[in-house]
């Protein structure tokens, strides 16, 4: 494969990974059906763009995001895309499955449901059922998946107890056994993954809707003690579930973290949609290149499930911002005058 996005090393066992992936969520049938064909279009699409890195997970469409991932990338030499999935939920068979009802924001026609199992048994099993639906021999990262308060509330504290005490061994002795290259936490808050930093080593935490253009909160503690410990951030849901993508004139409510957006957070975009005016940036090209411009992020996966989505995508990742614009995003408090913003010279910055 022809390399034209700049990649990032992961872990003490080099896998490098493309400062833009490919995050499969979508192709799970995530919120809306998404055809065979088309899933595979979107697969191959990215490939021939040379995007490299794919990140799925057995909760997404439960199980199809994987089989469908894996069909594709099966047909190309193992060592020409790094590959992610998702260990801490187990799939049980469900025969009272309506492919046309949304399940957990899936409409799915796979006959299972999950459950959560972070015990070093659930984590092998997991491991070794996504093997079989991937149809690979080899995983390059397992992240723990939605372990946190976030998803568990009080009994969270359960989970994170059999994730020390059991499901955390599992992982390390995957690594040391060579099976995968490195594992993390991929979650939707940065918290528990500063707790898990206390009792583990870590290679890279995929974090989804807290490091963005309207979140920056991970820069207080968390992004440092990353840098710190050399472990790589992956970066998901840039977006905050798509107000930084529709913004707020579609005349629908715009959503963010999964729900319809509050007024502040409409108010606060609003504002930025007006610098954005000010200076003719999308403000959806603001939102994917900010996050790449910290240097503890190693990837971006935003969800596209269709060519023509990987097109648009790599279109607002290679579109040129002037400095003046992250200045006065920050002069109006719109943006942290703490976070690293792009460099139009440096290539360490340039996302294609």
């Amino acid at each position: 494969m022809e390399e034209r996005i700049p990649t990032r090393q992961i872990g003490e066992t080099v896998i490098h990974v493309q400062r833009i992936g490919f995050g499969c969520a979508s192709l799970g049938n995530l919120y809306r059906p998404v055809t065979d064909e088309t899933a595979k279009d979107a697969l191959m699409a990215a490939l021939d763009a040379g995007i490299g890195y794919f990140d799925t997970a057995p909760y997404y469409g439960f199980g199809l995001s994987e089989r469908r991932v894996g069909d594709v990338l099966r047909r190309r030499s193992r060592d020409s895309f790094a590959l992610s999935t998702k260990v801490g939920r187990l799939l049980k068979p469900c025969a009272d499955v309506d492919e046309n009802v949304e399940r957990h924001g899936f409409c799915s026609p796979m006959p299972f449901e999950s459950v959560y199992d972070y015990s070093y048994d659930g984590i092998m099993r997991s491991y070794e059922d996504s093997l079989q639906r991937l149809g690979l021999a080899r995983i390059d990262i397992l992240y723990v998946h939605d372990i946190g308060e976030l998803t568990h509330g009080p009994d969270n504290a359960h989970h994170f107890k059999t994730l020390l005490e059991s499901g955390y061994n599992a992982l390390d002795e995957l690594r040391r056994a060579g099976e995968i290259s490195a594992f993390g936490l991929g979650v939707n808050e940065f918290e528990v993954c500063e707790a898990a930093m206390a009792y583990g080593d870590y290679d890279c935490f995929l974090l989804a809707g807290r490091y963005t253009l309207l979140e920056q909160a991970a820069l207080d503690s968390f992004l440092p003690e990353c840098e710190k410990r050399s472990i790589s951030l992956i970066i998901g849901g840039a977006y905050n579930s798509g107000i930084l993508a529709s913004g707020t004139e579609s005349g629908k409510r715009p959503y963010y973290n999964y729900e319809p957006a509050p007024q502040h957070i409409i108010d606060r975009v609003r504002a930025m949609e007006a610098v954005c005016k000010a200076y003719q940036v999308p403000l959806a090209a603001a939102a994917l290149q900010f996050p790449l411009c910290h240097p503890a992020v190693a990837s971006l996966i935003p969800g596209m499930g269709s060519p023509r989505r990987i097109t648009q995508t790599l279109g607002l990742v290679n579109t040129t911002i002037p400095p003046e614009f992250w200045d006065a995003l920050m002069a109006q408090g719109l943006l942290r005058e703490d976070a690293p913003i792009p460099v139009q010279d440096d290539p360490q910055h340039a996302a294609g």
